[in-house]
């Protein structure tokens, strides 16, 4: 199992493998956010866990005997071998059969999707983008033919995607926008309003069974756009019909009365509504998405998380590579033959790519499209150059066709060398994604490998030893505190309860932890004792020059801690030195120099030896001098310190007795 979020879905699966769906669905988890826990049936898309169970189960059925670990290890390989199938349906749907093979070889091999479904990728997008593609791919069925079954048939592919991701508030804003731009253009017709009303009205009833969404379809501003669609093809095909049975003077004088009063109408319903509270606010991540600098200024929550940043040009290229250049060639062609089809892509292609810029994480959302895009590109191109090769070798040598020939002398060549280049492109895509794969996406973050300096490879699996060490050296009712990020592993490898996790609901609960971290000894006790933590856990890169430990989260930590108003006495300022920067060394401020956090990274590592030629307490990943080495802990002993010192666990003292002072 990879990364952090798996850990927390393979536990939740297990539980509903062992204990059924309705224990499931009513599961009060008193190992995460303690004191208060946290309803897991409540608060989770549970597509991914229902689907992997019903396949155990399947399997169980048909006395193929499996753990359940491995259904979910390999949950996500399977089902991007179903995201090939429905990107080539749906490609050939927009364009055709050779196309749809191209952006299926695309897909199956492109960075962009590979990061997400590999084998111990058990995370929701594993199964949410082959639900998205296939709700895409019944839309445009449904949209072609006007056919009820399709619709419905799209409305149940939408209800699995609602069930599997919250990234499901994307789809139920593209279709939509697509029926508004075809009533702009004036394409609306009869088989689209048939398809929008049944696949929306379905799949909102359908969404909201699902717990963890409930009333959202019909409260929260993020479905209001759905809705309104939804209220305008009423509009629409009710003008229409009485277009067809009045004279143009009477028809044109009734829809300026409408149109006017049922604008007015409208706005001032959302207003009331919005007003009253009937419908919700956009959420934070909403307003990130369309202001990318909303999370840092007010939810730092939000911002801390490294898949919510911005994409940089280098990461599109590195996940795509010939697709970024591809893609402008498929949207050309698109624009050039428009069709119902064909419009919904392009929206689909300018939507995501400018989501894909604003947050790193949307990738996956793009990477569909400029497959699909790249396919139709490299196949209409290939075969208009085919085209003129055939037509070169088998045209009849006659006057007239000579003269055509005279046109263009050398079109044999320039289709030859158009082949060629296109050829040697895709090979260089094949090797870019096999190397990028093999590098990047196929080594669990939980076991760390790295090169040595003679080039033999070396393993950390501090991680596993650490959770290890606390789930058979401690009591099983021990509370642990961390940052946030190792909360979903602490709980399923340790087994033990932790006070934040990677859910982040509790913006309150993440912001005491945090100052616990950044305030003195004195002041973190006080914190500690309040939650009843018994050990803290923190991960130092100093020694190994694992980079992502804590001292780098640090200034998060300290934001998030002095965003709320018991963290008042936090200031980020008092973190940086005297020249404004973020340093660890003798320059270094005190509040950071006192601070919990420093104190538990660098205990005793003003002793190690780090690198030949360099002091003690040289710290690998900032490239410095450790200021303040010899200090002793007042209100922690250390409990465990991993092989490569990239976890650290300390032990909380009790108070001292009071009859002893």
């Amino acid at each position: 199992i990879h990364e952090f979020d798996p850990y927390f879905n393979y536990r939740t699966t297990k539980h509903l493998v062992e204990n059924g769906y309705y224990d499931f669905h009513n599961w009060f988890d008193d190992r995460a956010w303690y004191p208060l826990g946290r309803i897991i049936g409540g608060t989770i898309y549970p597509g991914l866990m229902v689907t992997a169970s019903s396949i155990f189960n399947a399997l169980n059925f048909l006395n193929i005997t499996i753990n359940i670990r491995n259904v979910c290890v390999f949950l996500a390989p399977l089902f991007s071998s179903f995201t090939v199938i429905v990107v080539y349906l749906l490609t050939k749907e927009v364009k055709d059969a050779g196309a749809g093979l191209v952006a299926a070889a695309m897909i199956a091999i492109v960075p962009g999707y590979i990061s997400r479904s590999v084998a111990g990728s058990y995370d929701n997008e594993g199964i949410a983008i082959f639900c998205m593609i296939l709700t895409y791919f019944l839309w445009i069925k449904a949209s072609k033919t006007g056919s009820i079954s399709w619709s419905c048939m799209c409305a149940l592919a939408y209800f699995y995607m609602v069930s599997s991701w919250g990234g499901y508030v994307f789809l139920i804003n593209l279709i939509p926008i697509h029926v508004f731009v075809l009533m702009i253009t004036g394409r609306f017709s009869h088989r689209i309003y048939v398809a929008y009303c049944i696949t929306y009205s379905l799949g909102t009833i359908l969404s909201m069974q699902i717990p963890f969404v409930g009333f959202a379809p019909v409260e929260t501003s993020e479905h209001m756009a759905a809705l309104g669609v939804f209220g305008l093809c009423q509009i629409v095909a009710f003008v229409q019909y009485l277009q067809a049975n009045m004279s143009p003077n009477a028809f044109n004088v009734l829809y300026k009365g409408v149109l006017t009063v049922g604008v007015l109408a409208a706005g001032l319903s959302f207003g009331v509504a919005t007003f009253l509270g009937k419908i919700a606010p956009w959420t934070g991540r909403f307003y990130s998405l369309l202001d990318p600098s909303y999370a840092k200024n007010n939810i730092p929550i939000i911002a801390s998380v490294s898949e919510h940043q911005p994409t940089t040009w280098a990461s599109f290229y590195f996940d795509l590579q010939l697709l970024v250049f591809m893609f402008p060639v498929g949207l050309y062609y698109c624009f050039k033959e428009l069709t119902d089809a064909n419009i919904f892509v392009i929206v689909y292609s300018v939507t995501s790519i400018y989501f894909a810029g604003v947050m790193v994480r949307l990738m996956l959302v793009l990477a569909p499209i400029m497959c699909i895009m790249s396919g139709i590109g490299i196949s209409t191109t290939l075969s208009t150059y085919m085209n003129n090769l055939q037509s070169e070798q088998n045209l009849p040598q006659t006057h007239k066709n000579k003269k055509k020939v005279a046109d263009y002398p050398i079109k044999s060549e320039i289709a030859s060398v158009m082949v060629m280049v296109v050829g040697v492109f895709l090979a260089t895509f094949v090797f870019h994604c096999t190397w990028v794969t093999s590098e990047a996406y196929s080594s669990p973050s939980i076991v760390l490998a790295a090169k040595g300096s003679g080039g033999d490879r070396i393993i950390f699996d501090d991680f596993r030893e650490a959770y290890n060490w606390l789930k058979f050296n401690t009591p099983e009712e021990a509370k642990v505190m961390s940052w946030w990020d190792y909360g979903y592993q602490l709980t399923a490898m340790a087994n033990r309860t932790i006070l934040v996790d990677n859910n982040t609901w509790n913006n309150t609960h993440i912001s005491r932890v945090g100052q616990a971290m950044a305030s003195p000894e004195e002041h973190s006790y006080t914190i500690m004792k309040e939650l009843d933590v018994d050990y803290v856990l923190v991960i130092f890169g100093g020694i190994s020059g694992y980079s992502s430990d804590d001292i780098n989260k640090f200034l998060w930590m300290i934001r998030i801690g002095g965003s709320t108003p018991e963290g008042a006495h936090i200031s980020e300022s008092d973190y940086y030195s005297q020249s404004g920067e973020y340093k660890v060394d003798k320059e270094a401020s005190s509040a950071m120099l006192q601070s919990l956090m420093y104190k538990m990274c660098y205990y005793r590592f003003g002793e190690v030896m780090t690198e030949q030629g360099k002091p003690a307490g040289w710290d690998r990943v900032r490239n410095q001098e450790i200021g303040n080495k010899d200090f002793e802990l007042d209100v922690l002993e250390e409990a465990f310190t991993s092989e490569h010192w990239i976890v650290r666990i300390y032990k909380v003292k009790d108070m001292e007795n009071r009859g002893n002072s």
